[in-house]
C-alpha cells in the first residue's frame, strides 16, 4: 500500500494579470483558432506501476525556478493574450499546480501487463498536451489553449508534478468548454494517461489503488496544519531502474488498510510510513540513503516521521517546516531543493486553493525568494 500526500496548491483567477502567487502557476488561455495547437516544449513519460496508496494534496513553496513552458523575457506572450482578450471576449484562468507525497507506499504484487499493483495514500509539458488531446478526444470539442506554465515541483522528485499539470489541463479545459464533463469523467478519462493523474480530481486525500488510478476519497482527510519540509538532493531516481531493482520478496507485510487506519486514527508516524520502493530507490542512489540518516539524526525530535516520497528523490519530514541546519551549512548539500510543505482539500466543483505560506521560502542565502530575480 501506498500512501502519498500531493503538494497540490491551485487558485483561480479572473483578473488579466497575475499575482505573484498565480505566477507559480498554469495559465490557460482559450484559442480562437481551431487549426492552432499549443506550443510546448518536447517531453517524455514513463511508464507508470500499479499500486495501492493513500494520497492526499498538498502545497509547497519554492524559490527556485525550475522550467518555463514558454520564455517570455519581455511580457509579449501577456501583450497578445491580452489583446486576444480584447478582440474575442476571452478570459484567462490562473491556476496553481500542485505535487504529490507519497505517504506510505506498498507494492502488493506485480501484474500481467507489466505494471505493479500498489497501495498508496496520496493528500500532479508533455502530459499537458495529452491532457488536452485527451479532452478533445472525450468530448468532441476543439477548443485549444494558449497555455503558460511555471513550473516549481521539482523533476524526478517522486512529487507528480506532471501529473497534476495534466489534472489541472483537464480541469481548465473543461472549464472553458462548459464544464460539459463531471469530475467522475475527468477522473476516469485521465487514468488513460497517467496512473497519479486521477487522484487529483479526489478531494484531496484518497486511497488508491490498482495502477493508482483507482480513487477512493477519504473521509478523515489529513490535518491541513500539518506543516512540513521537502529535502531533494540535485540527483534523481530513474523510475524504471528503481522498479527494476525491486523485489516483492523483500516488500513490508504490512497490511495497507491497517496502515490507513492507524494513520486516521493516530496520525502519522514513522510506524505508518511505510515506502516499498525505499530500499531499491537507496541502492540506485546511495547518497539518498545518507541524507536520510542524516536528516533523522538531525532532527532533534521535529519530525514525528522522515520518509521518502514516491520512487524518490524527495525526502520528507513531518511536523516541522524546517530543514535541519546541516542542509544550509553543509557545502555537500548547496544544490538541495528545499521547501516547506502543507496538505490541501478542495471542494467539489472548485479546484485547489493556494494556501498563505508559514513563512516565505528562503534561499541559500536565507533571503526570501521573493527578494531574488531570476
Amino acid at each position: 500500500m501506498a500512501c502519498s500526500a500531493h503538494l497540490l496548491s491551485q487558485s483561480l483567477y479572473s483578473s488579466h494579470h497575475a499575482s505573484p502567487a498565480a505566477r507559480r502557476s498554469l495559465r490557460f488561455q482559450a484559442r480562437p483558432s481551431a487549426s492552432a495547437s499549443p506550443s510546448a516544449r518536447p517531453g517524455s513519460s514513463t511508464r507508470a506501476r500499479r499500486g495501492l496508496g493513500l494520497r492526499a494534496a498538498a502545497s509547497f513553496e519554492a524559490g527556485q525556478r525550475q522550467v518555463e513552458f514558454t520564455y517570455d523575457p519581455h511580457a509579449k506572450f501577456h501583450q497578445l493574450a491580452d489583446q486576444i482578450d480584447k478582440d474575442a471576449g476571452i478570459t484567462r484562468l490562473n491556476l496553481f499546480s500542485p505535487c504529490k507525497i507519497n505517504v506510505f507506499l506498498r507494492i502488493t504484487g506485480k501484474r500481467p501487463d507489466g505494471f505493479h499493483d500498489l497501495a498508496s495514500l496520496f493528500h500532479v509539458s508533455f502530459f499537458i498536451i495529452k491532457a488536452l488531446n485527451l479532452y478533445r478526444k472525450k468530448t468532441g470539442t476543439d477548443n485549444f489553449f494558449w497555455i503558460h506554465l511555471d513550473k516549481k515541483v521539482p523533476t524526478g522528485a517522486g512529487l507528480g508534478g506532471g501529473s497534476s499539470n495534466a489534472a489541472t489541463a483537464l480541469w481548465a479545459a473543461n472549464q472553458f468548454s462548459g464544464c460539459i464533463a463531471s469530475e467522475k469523467d475527468l477522473q476516469e478519462w485521465s487514468g488513460e494517461i497517467g496512473s497519479d493523474i486521477p487522484f487529483f480530481f479526489s478531494r484531496g486525500a484518497a486511497y488508491c489503488t490498482g495502477r493508482g488510478e483507482i480513487v477512493q476519497d477519504i473521509t478523515d482527510s489529513l490535518p491541513v496544519n500539518l506543516p512540513m519540509v521537502l529535502i531533494k538532493p540535485p540527483e534523481a531516481c530513474s523510475t524504471a531502474e528503481v522498479y527494476k531493482r525491486f523485489k516483492l520478496e523483500q516488500a513490508s507485510r504490512a497490511d495497507p488498510l491497517s496502515l490507513l487506519e492507524d494513520m486516521t486514527q493516530n496520525g502519522i508516524s514513522k510506524d505508518v510510513c511505510v515506502n516499498d520502493l525505499e530500499p531499491p530507490a537507496f541502492e540506485v542512489l546511495p547518497s539518498l540513503k545518507r541524507m536520510k540518516k542524516r536528516i533523522i539524526a538531525a532532527s532533534q525530535g521535529n519530525y514525528s516521521a522522515v520518509f521518502m516520497s514516491g520512487s524518490g528523490s524527495t525526502i520528507v519530514g513531518v511536523g516541522s517546516p524546517d530543514p535541519p541546519a546541516f542542509v544550509y551549512d553543509d557545502e555537500d548539500y548547496k544544490d538541495v531543493f528545499v521547501s516547506e510543505a502543507c496538505f490541501l482539500t478542495r471542494e467539489e466543483n472548485e479546484w485547489y486553493k493556494e494556501p498563505i505560506s508559514s513563512k516565505a521560502a528562503l534561499t541559500k542565502d536565507g533571503l526570501p525568494s521573493s527578494a531574488v530575480t531570476d
